[in-house]
């Protein structure tokens, strides 16, 4: 619904009587009545730029879908199952290969064809891998084959290549075949190599504009991709402003202008919407639902969604070295609790870091530590704890509910006898930070795709961001790991996900699972669109009407 004010109208009516109460046939023709759409945001981005392996966040996987697509898509309206995207089919050659169609015609955002060199590109070592090779048991490959490049002389920022490697530790090349037809090829075996297309980080930009952009930062600011819609501006920490891609593949889009605008405060978000400045809020706690359904104009949507939330330990922190400290701060957690007082029943306590469309590979009988105070106090006394500060670097409401579970389980810990002390920080940087004062931070882990190595191993692997950041490290969970990556013998793959649950939940605890995420959105309820079983966001024209 378009909203004209009094003094619009005035203008437009005298206007119209000027003309003689007509307006020219070319002018009816040319009209846009479609709407602009202001969706408001704790958060648009944390590394300030718009680029889908730098900005691997929760918030950044809600907007890269806007502008940028991959080869293989999710069904957003479905089950996040593997749907056709710019490749309309794909078939293995062996277990290193997989050929894929690319969709005809495409028109990326700067009106060049969307081919088979742009998928070269995207995967490029100037864009993606740097001067990274492929690893198979955690011994580099030489690349092999006739390497697609582009001239450009952009200096990768030093977070790219770990992230490209962390998705693609095996990747080797893109083979040409011609202008539709691709070949994605391994140095390694892998059985997942489908799921790895159509995980974000995968995403398809123009090699032309990556090419004439006069630095990675011009070019991670504005993006030029195939989605629905392109990018217009960017104002880091304050707004994202996005126009029409009318010749997207998909159909026109259904938004004139996408507008998401920053706004921290869970209260303004809420007063936003429901003054009419917003359309839609995001990040919404559950205590908040009620509040918002009462007035009949408005709705809250969302779910559960394929992302845990989980707390990592530093076993580098003084207090936390021995794995029974770690261990006695899982069982000291009423998770419960937690899930019925803070998130109203609204989500579950889960099977550990696994979700149930890992299918065969699901572990149906893993449980997360059991809340057992007594067995946690134990624990304490058996590591000779003295009572050391142990640091819970927070920030403020990143995620949903933040503040309140880390003052929730301060207490559940303070029950076993630990002396956990919250310290705030502005930013992830501050959070990261090295040092004897890093010893818990909160996080969340997402499955991009229905297999093990999506997760656990991407996250706490030898690759994996908490190994990177030195907080974590195990022998055999990395050997294991690397195997994972590289076997195709699926009995062998479920025992050792098994044994890496094992290790990474129980014995030397690299994190413990706290409560399947679930995101809510405010919206206005006349406005026809559905909420995905994801942080994405979508705006094509199959999921809107107004």
């Amino acid at each position: 619904m378009t909203t004209i004010r009094r003094r619009d109208a005035l203008k437009l009516a005298g206007a119209t009587a000027a003309m003689g109460g007509v307006l020219p046939r070319f002018a009816i023709a040319q009209a846009d009545n479609r709407p602009t759409i202001t969706v408001t945001v704790q958060k648009i981005s944390n590394s300030n730029t718009l680029d889908c392996l730098r900005e691997q966040s929760n918030v950044g996987t809600r907007m890269a879908t806007m502008y940028t697509e991959r080869l293989i898509d999710l069904n957003y309206q479905g089950r996040l199952e593997s749907v056709p995207g710019l490749a309309t089919e794909w078939r293995r050659i062996d277990d290193k290969t997989v050929e894929l169609k690319l969709r005809p015609g495409v028109k990326m955002h700067n009106g060049d064809e969307f081919t088979a060199e742009d998928v070269a590109a995207s995967f490029s070592p100037q864009r993606m891998f740097g001067e990274t090779r492929p690893t198979v048991q955690g011994k580099t490959l030489p690349l092999s084959g006739q390497i697609v490049t582009m001239s450009s002389t952009k200096e990768l920022p030093r977070e790219i290549p770990p992230v490209a490697r962390r998705l693609w530790p095996g990747f080797d090349r893109i083979d040409i075949v011609d202008k539709y037809t691709v070949r994605v090829v391994n140095g390694t075996p892998d059985v997942t190599i489908e799921g790895r297309l159509s995980a974000r980080g995968s995403d398809m930009v123009s090699g032309r504009a990556f090419s004439e952009a006069n630095s990675w930062l011009e070019y991670a600011r504005k993006p030029v991709g195939t989605g629905p819609y392109r990018i217009r501006e960017f104002k880091p920490d304050t707004y994202l402003v996005m126009d029409a891609h009318d010749e997207y593949w998909g159909g026109r889009p259904p938004i004139k202008t996408l507008r998401l605008v920053e706004v921290p405060e869970v209260s303004s978000r809420v007063n936003g919407l429901l003054s009419g400045e917003y359309q839609f809020a995001c990040d919404m706690p559950p205590d908040q639902i009620v509040d918002i359904e009462r007035h009949p104009g408005f709705e809250v949507q969302g779910g559960t969604i394929p992302n845990h939330r989980i707390t990592a330990f530093d076993r580098n922190h003084a207090p936390l070295r021995d794995p029974r400290m770690r261990q006695a701060m899982t069982h000291a957690i009423d998770r419960k609790a937690i899930v019925d007082s803070l998130w109203a029943g609204r989500t579950r306590v889960p099977n550990g870091l696994q979700w149930e469309f890992y299918a065969d590979m699901f572990v149906a009988d893993w449980r997360v530590p059991e809340f057992d105070l007594d067995k946690a106090r134990a624990l304490v006394k058996a590591a000779g704890y003295k009572g050391d500060p142990i640091t819970y670097r927070l920030l403020s409401n990143y995620y949903t509910n933040q503040v309140a579970t880390a003052q929730v389980m301060v207490e559940m810990w303070r029950a076993a006898g630990l002396n956990v002390q919250i310290e705030m920080k502005e930013n992830w940087t501050q959070v990261f930070e090295r040092g004897p004062g890093r010893g818990i931070r909160d996080w969340s882990n997402s499955a991009v795709f229905n297999d093990p190595v999506s997760s656990i191993v991407s996250q706490h692997g030898p690759n994996g961001e908490q190994q990177q950041y030195g907080e974590w490290t195990n022998e055999e969970m990395n050997r294991l790991s690397l195997e994972l990556e590289t076997s195709t013998d699926r009995p062998r793959r479920r025992a050792m996900f098994a044994r890496m649950l094992q290790i990474c939940e129980r014995e030397d605890p690299a994190y413990s699972v706290l409560h399947q995420t679930a995101t809510f959105i405010a919206k206005r309820k006349d406005i026809r669109w559905q909420a995905a079983p994801s942080f994405a966001m979508d705006f094509r024209a199959h999921n809107w009407g107004a």
